[in-house]
């Protein structure tokens, strides 16, 4: 790259803004600032840990727009307030965090000639902070943690590495990856220079061999990932199928997985998480197997495959190629790794080819492009796209990608990087990875299957969209700011690849009113972005990538990640004030609407899908559409084939390539692997990985598990010697209240006889502490009640649920008795019946009183006018028969006492008392009553849900990867 370095790019930024970029508004007001348009309010977000209840972060005040929900909230807080919490510097409102963002990019934009006047700067910046505020789109995780702040304004979330075949690379390897770490990035790195086991080092003794170095980079990343860094270590180790040492690489998680279970059974703690899982080797990092056209059509053919020395690419062994291909499968059943990356695919989709090939990936897969190199990359949120009649927002969408490619771009401009080789190359091809979040949630509420013709039709348009439009706005900006420095040596492959985007653009079959639409205005940008660039050539060697969105897709509050279906129909939504609650996701009724579905029919569904975690047999729903409602997880759980026929729509249309996981169920054979990553090459895809249902052996923390099949090898291991089965003893523990607490105290009179209630709240988290007074101090009576007071208390620091004291206590009857002087509680059997009621009308939320028969006043009133209203409401046999012939008929009224918007009432109606659980996850698993393997998370302790190749923590926003 010696003849498109980098030390001209910032200048020339400068000298040749000759006109600069005319913005126009779309989505803001002219004279009204984004920030008035919205109405804020002012939250605690207190996190906390909750299997034992210890407080994890604390910061109370913070201002957030009302629409923006709890979880959404606390993350932003938690990951991307910079300043040390309780200090003046430390940033507590989302306004802050906004316009420290948005004003270094629009301050660089202006400096290095991007915009054709202060006015379209200001635009500019309005666009961007409306956005952001509404949720349109969002920026990798990078750029919220350093952008606008002393630190070096790190932006670019993903990183490709390169080794060499000497030992001064192999320390530089180490070093570059752990300051990557450090920062809370991932990179990926292709060990294939270093010569193999099997070959002479020049002293005259055999090499190491790439395998054994991959040990002491896994340790390093694990003490680092355990050290305190943003987020786990995450990395990706690539090895080229004609390596000598492949069959070495293929097998070596296989293996450690193999040690765990024996470790395990023999009583080691070999839990995720557990004091002994250390041990284990490689298991920082995935792995993948990089293959060729060559080895493919070998597997396909039944033929011989040469392994190929490093030092002289010399023919060191020839394998059978469908030997090696199932050896490949067999490990990946067995542990999930290695996936497989397709080169020449890869390759052929490559923009600077003259420069270098793309050897490499980041960890998760998405981003593949030169050695040494960084990627920036900003997701667009669909669903803010997608219009209450079930059309696509087109122009608006077209805008948007304008406005947030040119940002990424300035980012460049002003971004520091991690190594200086990493820099060069950076700024020299400026890679940029727009993409999206919530292609699930999309298709379900447009009532469109994600495993269908037209439901891959849709997302094939809409990224074809996407990236077209971006690489159309990269020819404006070359037209105004110069092309990327590399672009002169690679002009025509980067022509040629852009043809081929436009030519794959024409193949799409539009099958629905709204796809057509799509598509034409993709072959449109495509159109005029080649034209446009033939002219000035392009400023991004690279445009698109799709990514997990792991943390960024909570700081949008979207349903679904990246392009992953819905992980289920139920899900765990935090509450405001603390607490949580089990709802079906709110795309369901939205989709059943969208299908024609009547809003009696709806509810009915909605409550169905409440009680059992999915549709089949949901009242009044057709089976053709129970398709539509095909989640990752679960009943009727999307095929492995749907997930990959999915990614081959739409990778025609991405630069880079697609995070993504095919799920497998357990049952799932090797044969089954294998045509899956056959059929990843016959499709076109770039790089694919799977992941079979309990494949590991390491389970977070001891779930029942179903009877699963299992290896050879284990059920050998199981018939030779009794399994050791580690008892674990679970204990409470106390949470005590903070010393100055919110309370209440609340005078009664039960049958004549009086007394005082004072109940005591922890800050985020309910009922902790309850006082009671009657009679004199110093009598029995006063006595008891304090001593009664205690255990109550007690025990509700414990852990006991105030629901279970209401259950036991209501309804005890002993004098005193009789009326009340409270309006909601007239009459009562005793004063512990009372007492509960009241705590119960307190502290417990609608749904759970409902199921107790507790009520305030006003809701059994409601009950009553509803009662009331149906009977009036009723009709004869014989109407009814001539109604239904003709037309369906209305719902009655709804009642008046919990009211809510109507969006919500299907929420509400669904609601029902959560399981014991922290996350979606764990309340999938309630549902399904089977283990999912996720990780728990190690800052908070939930258990996560897969982001693509990823994981990402919904209690805190933490992933084990890109976001």
């Amino acid at each position: 790259m010696s003849g498109d370095g980098v030390t001209t790019s910032r200048s020339r930024s400068k000298a040749s803004a000759s006109a600069g970029l005319k913005i126009e508004r779309v989505w803001t007001t002219e004279g009204v600032h984004p920030y008035d348009e919205v109405t804020w309010e002012r939250r605690d977000v207190v996190m906390t840990n909750w299997r034992d209840g210890s407080i994890n972060f604390e910061q109370r005040g913070v201002e957030f727009p009302q629409s923006w929900s709890v979880n959404a909230a606390n993350i932003v807080t938690t990951k991307y307030f910079r300043g040390a919490v309780g200090t003046p510097e430390r940033e507590w409102s989302l306004r802050q965090l906004i316009d420290r963002v948005v004003s270094t990019y629009r301050t660089a934009g202006e400096e290095y000639g991007y915009f054709a006047s202060p006015a379209d700067a200001e635009i500019f910046g309005h666009e961007l902070t409306w956005m952001l505020l509404h949720q349109v789109f969002s920026f990798n995780s990078p750029v919220w943690f350093n952008v606008g702040t002393p630190s070096p304004q790190q932006v670019s979330a993903c990183f490709i590495l390169s080794v060499d075949d000497s030992m001064d690379s192999i320390l530089d390897w180490y070093k570059e990856e752990g300051l990557i770490f450090k920062g809370g990035s991932g990179s990926g790195v292709n060990l294939s220079r270093i010569r193999s086991s099997r070959e002479l080092l020049s002293s005259g003794g055999n090499a190491s061999g790439p395998v054994s170095f991959m040990r002491g980079a896994d340790a390093s990343a694990g003490t680092i990932k355990s050290g305190g860094a943003t987020r786990r270590a995450a990395k990706m180790v690539i090895l080229d199928v004609d390596h000598p040492d492949i069959q070495e690489f293929v097998v070596t998680k296989a293996r450690e997985e193999d040690k765990i279970r024996a470790l395990r059974d023999a009583g080691f703690d070999m839990d995720l998480g557990g004091s002994d899982i250390v041990s284990v080797q490689y298991q920082n990092a995935n792995n993948s197997v990089r293959v060729s056209d060559e080895f493919m059509t070998a597997v396909e053919n039944d033929g011989g495959f040469d392994l190929r020395g490093r030092l002289d690419g010399a023919t060191i062994e020839t394998v059978e190629a469908k030997k090696l291909f199932r050896s490949i499968s067999q490990a990946a059943w067995e542990c999930a790794d290695p996936g497989l990356q397709y080169d020449d695919t890869i390759n052929d989709w490559h923009t600077c080819p003259e420069t270098g090939r793309i050897t490499a990936s980041n960890p998760c897969s998405e981003y593949l492009h030169l050695d040494n190199s960084s990627c920036n990359l900003a997701s667009l949120n669909l669903m803010k796209f997608l219009k209450a009649d079930g059309g696509f927002d087109v122009e608006k969408f077209v805008r948007s990608v304008e406005f947030v490619i040119t940002a990424m771009d300035i980012s460049i401009c002003f971004a520091d990087f991690p190594t200086e080789k990493i820099g060069e190359t950076s700024r020299a091809y400026r890679q940029l990875g727009i993409g999206y979040a919530n292609l699930g949630a999309l298709l379900m509420a447009t009532g469109l299957p994600y495993d269908s013709e037209q439901g891959r039709s849709v997302a094939a348009a809409i990224t074809s969209l996407m990236t077209g439009t971006a690489y159309r706005r990269s020819a404006e900006l070359a037209g105004v700011v110069g092309a990327y420095d590399g672009y002169a040596r690679n002009a025509e492959p980067h022509k040629r690849v852009m043809r081929k985007h436009a030519a794959a653009n024409d193949e799409i079959k539009p099958t629905s009113p709204v796809a057509t639409a799509i598509v034409r205005e993709a072959t449109k940008q495509w159109t005029q972005g080649n034209k446009i660039g033939d002219k000035f050539g392009w400023r991004n060697s690279q445009a698109s990538v799709l990514a997990p969105t792991g943390t960024i897709g909570f700081m949008m509050d979207c349903d679904t990640t990246g392009v992953e279906p819905d992980l289920a129909l139920v899900k765990f939504k935090k509450l405001v004030g603390g607490g949580s609650m089990q709802i079906v996701n709110q795309t369901v009724p939205r989709a059943l609407r969208s299908l024609g579905y009547p809003e009696e029919q709806v509810e009915a569904i909605v409550e169905h899908i409440a009680d059992h975690g999915h549709v089949v047999d949901a009242p009044g729903l057709k089976p053709e559409h129970y398709a539509v409602f095909d989640c990752a997880m679960g009943e009727r759980s999307i095929a492995p084939m749907g997930h990959v026929r999915m990614m081959a729509a739409i990778q025609p249309f991405v630069s880079g390539a697609i995070s993504k996981t095919v799920n497998m169920p357990e049952a799932a054979t090797v044969e089954d692997v294998e045509k899956i990553y056959f059929e990843g090459w016959k499709l076109g895809l770039k790089a694919l990985a799977i992941y079979r249902d309990n494949c590991k052996v390491g389970q977070p923390l001891s779930v029942a598990k179903s009877n699963k099949a299992t290896s050879p090898a284990a059920v050998e291991a199981a018939t030779a010697a009794p399994v050791v089965e580690k008892v674990v003893e679970y204990r409470p523990v106390r949470k005590r209240l903070p010393k100055k607490r919110p309370s209440e105290t609340v005078s009664f009179s039960v049958g004549g006889a009086e007394g005082y209630l004072t109940a005591s709240s922890y800050p985020d988290d309910g009922l902790g502490e309850v006082f009671l007074k009657m009679s004199k101090q110093g009598s029995t009576l006063a006595g008891v009640m304090d001593a009664f007071s205690v255990a109550i208390s007690i025990g509700l620091q414990y852990g006991v649920p105030l629901e279970t004291f209401v259950s036991k206590f209501t309804n005890m009857r002993f004098e005193p008795a009789g009326m009340t002087d409270d309006p909601d509680v007239r009459m009562a059997a005793s004063v512990m019946d009372y007492i509960f009621r009241r705590l119960a009308l307190d502290f417990l939320p609608y749904e759970r009183r409902a199921e107790l028969g507790i009520f305030t006043a006003s809701e059994r009133a409601a009950q009553l006018r509803a009662e009331a209203d149906a009977e009036s409401a009723a009709v004869t046999g014989a109407e009814l028969t001539a109604m239904a012939s003709s037309a369906p008929v209305e719902a009655p009224a709804k009642p008046e006492a919990v009211a809510q918007p109507a969006q919500e009432m299907a929420e509400v109606a669904a609601a029902k008392p959560a399981p014991n659980v922290g996350s979606s996850t764990e309340l999938l698993e309630a549902v399904i009553g089977k283990a999912a393997d996720a990780p728990l998370c190690f800052t908070c302790g939930t258990k996560m849900r897969p982001a693509g190749s990823c994981y990402v923590c919904e209690g805190c926003g933490s992933t084990s990867g890109c976001s």
